[in-house]
């Protein structure tokens, strides 16, 4: 007999599982030796009240043997090969499609315009230390895409789409760590990312698939509505008959270029901000009801949104114990992300404080139609270059000085490796944006008293929350409806927002690829 419970632990007892199966005993109201083992199925925070508690939901096992939750899953070789589907992107969206399709026995044949996980490094410490931005090779593009080193945050609301169970069941076949599939936010961190992915790369490789790196897509051949061929790097023809696109929020040459060869392509929704960073102690503070975290409990998250003036103004990608990173994918641009390592022990927390975009904010852009938000989202990047006079620093300015709009005459320590400046980011930012983050603290400092504060400062700009642009498909098949064998996905083709909505989408998109080639 099963039977699934929750039961309510101190920080202290969370590793205790001799209590735990006492409190479980008392809960079922059973002998000791009838309950033969128990799995914890979800775990999470309550901070609601005075004393923080851990919420555990178990599943209990009567009479009967336990059974894990982690299942491996089975990968064989590709048998009777045809290079008939390719998958341009290896970021989370183009490595579980690829796994999917292994499993259709289909040959994925992957090209990723950037390098592999541990060549990867060399460009992220060239863009931190020297602001060398290498446009094929950064923290958005290479092997495992964005996440890999941006933090590994798993957490999604994606769960009607598919299946969230699997796609952590897979990350933990490959290497992360199990409890990633119990932690109601769960977290890899980018330090064990590296591996997970790399394992991924082995699979694939090992049953059949075939993965290619610094492999750019340059042009795309269309003929009487239906993919004929691709070209890589301006000079290699392939020809497919199903092509995955799964290209990154990043990849604006992919909008041009299928612009370009009139593949219908439209304006989708997005929000643009600033990062905010505080010291970590203080959102401990704020979030647990205490002057010092205890032990067992990690750095503390939140999660704010709010509406003023008829616009969203929320939190977006919040990384505890993290640090703030330069995502540029372009010289000439500043563009800020953030992420953890699995530890989350740094003293800072950061997190995106975004407004949603509206047409008034565009409308002098119009005149690059379905271009227009994407060129909003240029000019800030490169305006935010020009106040760093060519390097990577970012202008920055205390929480309280932003609000009050005055200059910041010292800034508080950061976590962003090229550094910050003074400077005054209302000046900086549009109107309609700065004037809402400000309007903004009213609301957040009720919501986390101490949030707003002199100790905390903003950091701009953050503008990749997700791509102004979708490349359009029909629902029932994944489908550009217009070029028969083009199968947009993930991030990029404005379907997902983040590792495993990335990954959800790319394994459907997998899977109307092997309905589609099998007739």
């Amino acid at each position: 007999m099963i039977k699934e419970l929750e039961l309510d632990i101190k920080p202290s007892n969370i590793e205790n599982d001799e209590l735990i199966k006492s409190l479980a005993l008392k809960k079922l109201k059973i002998d000791a030796p009838r309950l033969k083992g128990f799995v914890v199925l979800r775990r999470s925070i309550d901070s609601r009240k005075k004393l923080t508690l851990y919420k555990l939901r178990i599943r209990a096992f009567i009479d009967e043997e336990p059974k894990e939750l982690f299942q491996p899953e089975n990968f064989s070789i590709v048998t009777g090969k045809t290079r008939n589907a390719a998958i341009i992107g290896f970021g989370p969206a183009g490595m579980f499609a690829a796994l999917k399709l292994l499993q259709n026995n289909i040959q994925p044949v992957i090209f990723e315009r950037g390098k592999d996980v541990q060549l990867r490094r060399r460009d992220l410490r060239a863009i931190q230390q020297d602001g060398i931005v290498n446009p094929d090779s950064n923290y958005c593009f290479g092997e495992g895409g964005a996440g890999t080193y941006s933090d590994g945050k798993l957490y999604t609301r994606s769960t009607k789409r598919g299946s969230v169970k699997r796609i952590l069941n897979l990350l933990v076949q490959h290497g992360a760590d199990k409890d990633i599939m119990v932690d109601a936010h769960p977290h890899i961190g980018s330090n064990k990312l590296p591996k997970v992915v790399n394992s991924i790369r082995e699979t694939i490789i090992n049953n059949g698939g075939e993965i290619h790196f610094e492999s750019k897509l340059t042009d795309i051949n269309i003929s009487d509505g239906k993919l004929k061929s691709i070209i890589v790097n301006d000079k290699d023809e392939f020809e497919f008959d199903a092509l995955i696109l799964a290209t990154g929020h990043s990849a604006r040459d992919i909008y041009y270029l299928l612009h370009k060869r009139n593949v219908r392509i439209e304006a989708k929704s997005f929000a643009m901000g600033v990062r905010i960073e505080h010291p970590q102690p203080l959102i401990d503070s704020i979030q647990y009801n205490c002057e010092v975290r205890p032990d067992n409990l990690p750095a503390a998250t939140y999660s704010l949104n709010t509406q003023i003036e008829d616009r969203g103004v929320y939190s977006f990608c919040m990384c505890p114990g993290g640090i703030i990173v330069p995502s540029a994918t372009a010289p000439g641009e500043i563009v800020l992300n953030g992420m953890s390592v699995s530890r989350r022990d740094s003293p800072f927390a950061n997190s995106g404080l975004v407004v949603t975009v509206e047409d008034e904010d565009i409308l002098h852009y119009k005149k690059h139609g379905v271009f227009a938000g994407l060129e909003f989202q240029k000019k800030l990047e490169r305006d935010a270059f020009e106040t760093a006079e060519g390097s990577q620093k970012a202008p920055a300015q205390r929480l309280t000085d932003f609000v009050k709009r005055q200059a910041s005459d010292t800034l508080p320590d950061t976590s962003y490796i090229p550094g910050v400046f003074p400077y005054r980011l209302d000046k900086l930012l549009p109107k309609s944006i700065a004037k809402r983050i400000a309007l903004s603290m009213k609301v957040f400092s009720k919501t986390m008293r101490g949030y707003y504060t002199e100790e905390s400062q903003l950091l701009a700009p953050e503008t990749r929350t997700s791509s102004p642009i979708r490349i359009v498909r029909t629902p029932d098949t994944y489908m550009h409806p217009e070029v028969e064998g083009l199968f947009p996905a993930g991030e990029g083709a404005g379907y997902a927002g983040g590792i495993v909505s990335a990954a959800i989408d790319g394994e459907n998109s997998a899977s109307k690829v092997a309905e589609f080639l099998k007739g």
